[in-house]
């Protein structure tokens, strides 16, 4: 599987803005997806994640009720819809997936990845 995040942008505090992953390969609605990111010395932080079917989705304590993951199957592609954006949230999102990830927070358990979207939300 092949993963290609776009979406990013600059955009104002409380503004919103929807990255995509778009992915490759016929297998991408049997595996479990998210969205990691990294800003500038800071450590790769869980953002979001969703299972297979999108039945179960799962966020991290700073993004939560202000993201929403979600993804189109039929379409090979996951989302993330990000409203009330922060300046905190300021980073480079990578969408990642895996067919069994041990843990759903674990960057290290998903085999996936793509390139990055720069996120920039200016206060």
């Amino acid at each position: 599987v092949q993963l290609q995040a776009s979406g990013g942008g600059l955009v104002q505090a409380g503004g919103s803005l929807r990255l995509s992953c778009a992915a490759s390969g016929r297998t991408f609605s049997s595996y479990a997806a998210g969205w990691f990111r990294q800003a500038p010395g800071k450590e790769r932080e869980f953002v979001a994640g969703i299972t297979w079917s999108g039945a179960n989705t799962y966020y991290g304590d700073s993004v939560k009720g202000r993201f929403t993951i979600s993804r189109d199957n039929a379409k090979n592609t996951m989302y993330l819809q990000m409203n009330s954006l922060k300046p905190v949230d300021t980073a480079v999102y990578y969408c990642i997936a895996d067919p069994n990830p041990r843990t759903v927070v674990g960057f290290h358990d998903y085999n996936y990845w793509g390139q990055g979207t720069q996120v920039t939300v200016s206060s």
